[in-house]
């Protein structure tokens, strides 16, 4: 069994008013549990058939243990935590696509943020900032050349904050 001991660690800076520093490192084999176990609080709290629908089961959970596993190490993606005291206390992860290069997109490195979510225990610490600051310096590293993320009403502000603005091209999906 993996140690669960820090890769690499981030400080975030202090939060304004005071307040405790997050300590942001790379998840690891056995944050997984965790991490599976916060990706479903997210699920829950997004709500809706879309997100949680009622004929899912929980195969889902099997087929993100299985993906997790993969991207731990994987140069495409980074998944970052902050410990809680018994458990995570928040969860980020990020990936880089390859797309085609364009006029708007010089290398066609797109970033994506998926699902920043922490512990209800856990909120208004800054642990989301900590390790968003986390991501995009990865992103950064990795040149990217935008960041696309999808914000809860609540993760909004932050998002903002941080530099984020509505996206140019107007966002459908299809489900086959």
């Amino acid at each position: 069994m993996q140690d669960r001991k820090p890769t690499s660690r981030t400080r975030s800076s202090a939060r304004p008013g005071g307040g405790h520093q997050a300590d942001v490192r790379q998840a690891v084999e056995d944050d997984v549990a965790e991490l599976i176990r916060l990706r479903a609080l997210l699920f829950e709290t997004l709500g809706g058939d879309f997100f949680n629908p009622s004929s899912a089961g929980d195969d889902w959970r099997d087929a993100l243990a299985t993906i997790l596993m993969e991207k731990l190490t994987a140069d495409d993606a980074r998944i970052l935590v902050v410990d809680g005291d018994s458990g995570l206390a928040a969860c980020g992860i990020g990936t880089v696509e390859q797309w085609f290069p364009g006029p708007h997109s010089r290398n066609g490195r797109i970033g994506h943020v998926i699902g920043v979510v922490t512990d209800p225990a856990y909120r208004r610490r800054g642990h989301s900032r900590a390790i968003m600051r986390g991501l995009l310096d990865w992103f950064r590293e990795r040149d990217a050349v935008r960041v696309d993320l999808h914000a809860s009403r609540e993760g909004e502000p932050l998002y903002r904050e941080l530099g984020f603005f509505d996206h140019p091209d107007p966002a459908l999906c299809w489900r086959p």
